[in-house]
Order: structure tokens, then C-alpha cells, then sequence
């Protein structure tokens, strides 16, 4: 599995602590498995969770109807690389 970044790595822990997913470890999260479907598994009230988690978290403001959020919660490689891009502070 590939390594996470230190950026992932802590968007992983906001991703299993705000949505409160039992038995998943942060660390053991796949960077560039898929979010959704197949990979962890999650849904469209999941995302709205986590937008208004990374919302809160790092001043990103994700809209839960973009355009561009299918490639943005692709993985949380993606979903990383968006927040780094977009952060305000």
C-alpha cells in the first residue's frame, strides 16, 4: 500500500472521526483507494459529513453539488491534494 503523506494521514484521522467509522484505522487507509463504492465504502451523506468537517477543519468550503467532486473525494490522496490547494490559513 502506498505510504500516506503527513496531509493525509491527518485527513484520514478527521475522516474516521467525523463520520465515526468503527473499525477503521486512519493509518490503514489505502491514499488512493477509492472513497466511495468499492473502496471505503462511503455515501452521499458521508460527503456532506466530511465537506462540513474539512469546512470546519481547514477553511475549505466544498459545495456538495460541484462539478468537480467526483475527481475532488476520488481518494483521500485526491481529497488531500484539494484541501492543500485550497487552504486559507
Amino acid at each position: 500500500m502506498p505510504q500516506q503523506t503527513d496531509a493525509e494521514r491527518e485527513l484520514a484521522q478527521l475522516l474516521v472521526e467525523s463520520l465515526n467509522l468503527e473499525g477503521v484505522e486512519p493509518d490503514a487507509i489505502d491514499p488512493q483507494a477509492p472513497l466511495f463504492n468499492e473502496g471505503l465504502g462511503l455515501d452521499s451523506i458521508d460527503a456532506l459529513e466530511l465537506s462540513l468537517a474539512i469546512g470546519k477543519r481547514y477553511g475549505v468550503q466544498l459545495r456538495s453539488d460541484g462539478e468537480d467532486n467526483r475527481r475532488i473525494f476520488a481518494s483521500l490522496r485526491a481529497l488531500s491534494a484539494h484541501v492543500q490547494s485550497q487552504r486559507t490559513g
